[in-house]
């Protein structure tokens, strides 16, 4: 196992799960949620490190994606291994907040139906034709676990702050989303695999991904209305700049270290900034 330890995709692995448990402690902080956080904390982090190797290990064709499926053709045991700890450890949690399972079932739901067109049989493979909001399902994914579950489980914080923040995180989300689907269209138009991105041509595509900025910039904003420092908005705004910054770039440019690490942690990249600065 040792010999992992630098690996990029392992530490890709590692990383997306380390961004998911950032998002939610900056939720807690910004919200002020009261509830057991380390042990959500442990189940966003497992749940998101089985999920993320259950969706590669399943994406043994996606040609967009050489280097990464070659290195996944050879590691498919640590995929799984990665997969049952983390699922392992994730049930466990699970039942630490059982009274809360029907907002947790939805979780896990949502997060296995993204991966399921993978499985490429029966009624999974149908869902991949009728996916068109593919992008949206994913981005609504990441805010749900990180921002709206917390919010479920606290059970006390529901105001117009929560749904701001929830929108201002979707509509980030989103836009880093569709950069993602913006370098896979051309395999997801010879998968059969529908959304956005594939139908619109590329001024569509660009309307989109600067309606999603606006959307997230108008809400994100909104937030200095109800509750949050002028301060801490700009710090949260910080991310749809640079994002906007990199998309032409990331549309020309399709290195892994730019997608896996800088556009992934554009999403977290707020939670590093807020989690110093005090919300007054």
């Amino acid at each position: 196992m040792l010999k992992y330890l630098f690996d990029l995709f392992l530490f890709t692995s590692l990383f997306i799960a380390g961004c998911a448990l950032m998002m939610v402690i900056q939720t807690n902080q910004l919200l002020h949620l009261q509830y057991n956080h380390i042990a959500y904390l442990v189940f966003v982090f497992f749940s998101t490190l089985c999920s993320y190797n259950f969706h590669w290990y399943l994406s043994g064709d996606a040609t967009s994606e050489n280097v990464r499926i070659r290195w996944t053709e050879h590691h498919k045991t640590l995929h799984l291994v990665l997969i049952s700890l983390g699922a392992l450890v994730s049930v466990w949690y699970f039942f630490q907040f059982i009274e809360h399972w029907i907002w947790l079932a939805g979780a896990v739901l949502l997060t296995f139906l993204y991966s399921a067109p993978k499985l490429q049989y029966g009624p999974f493979a149908w869902l991949s034709r009728i996916a068109v909001g593919k992008t949206l399902f994913l981005a609504f994914v990441w805010m749900y676990v990180t921002t709206f579950l917390p919010i479920a489980i606290d059970n006390h914080h529901w105001n117009m702050a929560t749904v701001l923040f929830c929108t201002s995180r979707f509509m980030l989300i989103y836009a880093i989303c569709i950069i993602f689907d913006y370098r896979d269209r051309d395999y997801d138009k010879l998968s059969g695999i529908r959304s956005m991105i594939t139908y619109f041509n590329e001024q569509g595509i660009n309307n989109l991904f600067a309606a999603s900025l606006a959307g997230f910039a108008i809400s994100t904003c909104a937030l200095y209305f109800y509750e949050l420092s002028a301060l801490t908005i700009v710090l949260l705004l910080i991310p749809g700049v640079i994002t906007a910054v990199l998309y032409p770039v990331a549309k020309k440019n399709f290195s892994d270290y730019l997608y896996y690490f800088v556009l992934d942690g554009l999403m977290m990249f707020s939670s590093l900034l807020t989690i110093f600065i005090p919300n007054k």
